[in-house]
């Protein structure tokens, strides 16, 4: 995989539209006084950056796979500034087929890594995936990523209509999680 540096702010269209979400339904911090369309909110998820800069380098050598490990912003009206960062782990494998395994196989890796094992049960030791329904996600290939008892990301085969908005012609998987808890 290779690391990629996406920016910080980003279009209510990269946020909400593409990723087949409203924005009302979504925590994002906006800007007053944009200065351009691509920069009016604080991005709340590393993977509309990580697809646009698939999108940028779409002529590149299959597969591409790329990573990001960052901080996003969220409302949060018990800050004292009104929002709060989390630092995030996000990760996209573009390729002629999805490649959903090599996505889960990642994913159990950092798990590795952040010394958390697998949850023998659903119980609140461990980590454990179950059936998500992130509308981002290819609806029945998408995972909620559960850690000590708490939902911390998601995983999954990205969405026909994500991929087209976009301007991808071949599937992709995805991870997000949210790696403060462990940290």
């Amino acid at each position: 995989f290779t690391e990629a540096l996406t920016f910080s702010l980003c279009s209510r269209d990269d946020v909400a539209t593409k990723m087949r979400k409203k924005i009302e339904d979504i925590p994002a911090v906006h800007i007053s006084n944009p200065k351009t369309l691509e920069f009016q909110v604080a991005r709340t998820s590393l993977l509309p950056g990580l697809l646009k800069t698939v999108q940028a380098n779409r002529k590149m050598p299959l597969p591409l796979k790329l990573f990001e490990i960052s901080d996003v912003v969220v409302k949060d009206a018990g800050a004292e500034v009104g929002a709060r960062n989390e630092r995030h782990m996000a990760a996209v494998f573009y390729n002629k087929s999805p490649g959903f395994e090599i996505i889960h196989g990642l994913l159990d890796r950092i798990m590795q890594l952040l010394e958390v094992s697998p949850a023998k049960d659903q119980s609140s030791s461990g980590y454990y995936i179950r059936q998500g329904d992130d509308p981002a996600y290819f609806p029945g290939r998408t995972a909620d990523i559960v850690a000590y008892g708490k939902v911390v990301g998601s995983l999954g085969v990205v969405h026909p209509e994500v991929v087209t908005a976009f301007d991808l012609n071949l599937p992709c998987s995805a991870l997000e999680i949210n790696i403060e808890p462990f940290l």
